[in-house]
């Protein structure tokens, strides 16, 4: 096996490319640091988590999780491969399955006659969430869960799935493209899902920046607003591996104060020792001359021109002069010899009004 000083001697090829690596640095392996089931996690969704493999969850797993299970606005900015995925689907299932449980337990009784709790899961694109989809079917399997229903519902969907959506879905993924066009214009379709809205989850919520995160934002605070309406107040869990700034970011996002969330960014997950290093490349010399000079004389990926090129400002509409002319002369020899008298364009055989005096001021 070939080790990392090898590696780096063949990078800067026995020391003739030293100048060229500008820092390097050896970040150690780590161990995971695993931590016990909450109390409050479905023992089903836990078994199903051990059939996966998962025994344990990692301590920033259960600290998020933890956070969200007690109402709190939280952001897990972990790295890629941590598990992040574990902390909003526990808490959220969890609450999914307690407010089903409770509702069958004695149906005949008015308190307990309530809505399901639902989860609206959002990310940028749709591959995302069609591999969430996938692994919460993986789970729910091993889990051996019916009761739980689940969905996904972006523009792709049709309207019969919509409306089944609509009406009994508890875990639905979408985008926020989705949310903006489709689910809040007509919000008193989703009644059902808006006022039995237990979380929000924003995945991958580093993409959600600059103008496109403007508008996310906006679209948040008015499905924050819309759901209040309808009597929910959801919580909402973002992740993403590579903010600088959890909370800030997050409560810019969602839009509160930075104190009302939480940010989970101590990684407990294992991982490898790593080498990282900063190669700056060669400097590339300036060519002599006009950048012209550099491109051969004829291009081979020229469109021949049958015409010159046509000067705009002097044409007025972008076409030569006498353009008009010969388009309408082409017309007629097209159209036969007999067609002098009547209209090209309509073929109706009256005289352009346009053209004749008599037409114009006889007209009321």
């Amino acid at each position: 096996m070939v080790g990392t000083g090898e590696l780096l001697d063949v990078l800067l090829a026995a020391g003739r490319r030293a100048d060229r690596l500008t820092h390097v640095r050896h970040l150690p392996a780590r161990e995971g640091t695993a931590v016990d089931w909450p109390a409050w996690a479905d023992p089903d969704l836990v078994a199903g988590y051990r059939a996966l493999g998962v025994e344990r969850p990692w301590r920033h797993q259960a600290l998020a999780a933890d956070a969200v299970w007690s109402g709190r606005h939280t952001v897990l900015s972990t790295s890629t491969g941590s598990g992040k995925s574990l902390a909003f689907w526990l808490p959220s299932l969890s609450a999914v399955r307690a407010q089903a449980a409770a509702r069958a337990l004695d149906p005949g009784r008015i308190e307990t006659v309530a809505r399901r709790g639902s989860v609206l899961y959002l990310c940028p694109t749709k591959a995302l969430a069609a591999d969430q989809r996938h692994a919460l079917d993986r789970l729910l399997s091993a889990a051996r869960l019916r009761d739980v229903r689940v969905s996904t519902c972006d523009g792709d969907t049709a309207q019969e799935e919509r409306r089944w959506v609509q009406e009994h879905a508890d875990v639905v993924l979408t985008n926020p493209d989705f949310l903006h066009f489709a689910l809040l214009p007509q919000h008193r379709r989703w009644a059902r899902l808006l006022g039995s809205l237990r979380y929000v989850v924003l995945d991958e919520c580093h993409a959600f920046r600059g103008v496109f995160g403007a508008h996310v934002a906006a679209v948040l605070r008015r499905l924050r607003r819309v759901a209040g309406i309808y009597g929910a107040d959801p919580v909402f869990l973002l992740a993403s591996a590579t903010t600088a700034e959890p909370a800030v970011s997050a409560a810019r996002l969602i839009g509160v104060p930075p104190e009302q969330v939480v940010s989970v960014a101590d990684d407990a997950s294992p991982a490898g020792r790593k080498t990282v290093a900063l190669w700056q490349p060669p400097e590339v010399a300036p060519a002599e001359g006009p950048w012209s000079g550099l491109l051969p004389e004829d291009d081979p990926w020229a469109l021949p021109l049958d015409e010159p090129p046509v000067d705009v400002d002097r044409a007025g509409d972008g076409r030569p002069p006498g353009a008009e002319g010969r388009r309408h002369e082409d017309a007629l020899g097209a159209a036969g010899p007999d067609a002098g008298s009547r209209d090209v364009a309509g073929g109706t055989g009256a005289p352009d009004r346009a053209d004749d005096p008599a037409a114009c001021t006889a007209a009321p």
